[in-house]
Parts: C-alpha cells; structure tokens; sequence
C-alpha cells in the first residue's frame, strides 16, 4: 500500500473506533448483555461476531478468502459477560 493508502486507512479506523466507544459508552453493562428471548443475540455477542468478521474478512482480503481457517466463529457466540 502507498503512504497515502495506509494514511486514510488508519484514519478511517480511528475515527470507527471513536464512533463505537461513543456508542457504546451509552449503554450500561446489564444492556450490553440484555437479550429480548433466549434465542436472541445481545449487543455484546453482536460486537464480537462483527469483530470476527470484520477481521476475517479484510485481513488480507486481496489475497485470500473471506473466511479465514483460524476463525473460531461458534465461539463469537458465546456471551462471557454478565452470565447471560
């Protein structure tokens, strides 16, 4: 990548981390983990699973497939926090 490529890129992810701090900033720990029924995913597993995802897919995205074998995406699912 040229210098003004890696430039923007950490630019850009910068300014989504600031976006989803302040985001998540604004809900208490017991709404983080708060699902509507038992087969819902709460914000928490929500955040993880899009983690995953977004680095499986964009780490070096040019060059392989989009699902990356060490991913432990059943894992994304599985909500360690408050015991909900």
């Amino acid at each position: 990548m040229s210098e003004l490529e890696n430039q923007y890129l950490s630019v850009v992810i910068q300014h989504f981390k600031e976006r989803a701090e302040k985001a998540f900033k604004q809900l208490s720990e017991e709404e983080l983990h708060w699902k509507p029924s038992e087969e819902s995913n709460n914000i928490a597993i929500l955040i993880k699973h899009i983690s995953g995802n977004m680095h499986s897919g964009w780490v070096n995205f040019l060059n392989t497939d989009w699902e990356k074998a060490y991913r432990k995406r059943d894992l994304e699912f599985i909500d360690e926090g408050l015991g909900y």
